[in-house]
């Protein structure tokens, strides 16, 4: 990859996708301090691994999308979990 088609990718790498999740009261259940801690972005400097199966054609796929748009693929699965997350317990 090119250095400046990284800078979106290096952004997401450093930062994450939480600060994007305005700071407004949410409904939903989650701890009070859990919730705080997404919210503020905290939640990035612990990521733990998992192992998930995968069908290996989903996997060249997202590589490819992720080559389309010039990011890791880690990081676009991370991306679409954030968004899918907000979507789903209503977050703005």
């Amino acid at each position: 990859m090119v250095p400046d088609e990284t800078a979106e990718a290096k952004y997401y790498d450093e930062h994450g996708v939480l600060k994007e999740i305005i700071d407004e009261p949410v409904a939903m259940s989650l701890d009070t301090e859990l919730r705080r801690a997404i919210l503020l972005g905290k939640r990035r400097r612990n990521l733990k691994n998992i192992s998930i199966k995968v069908d290996p054609l989903q996997i060249q796929a997202i590589k490819k999308v992720a080559t389309m748009k010039s990011i890791p693929y880690q990081t676009l699965i991370r991306h679409w979990l954030s968004d899918n997350l907000r979507k789903e317990l209503h977050i703005k």
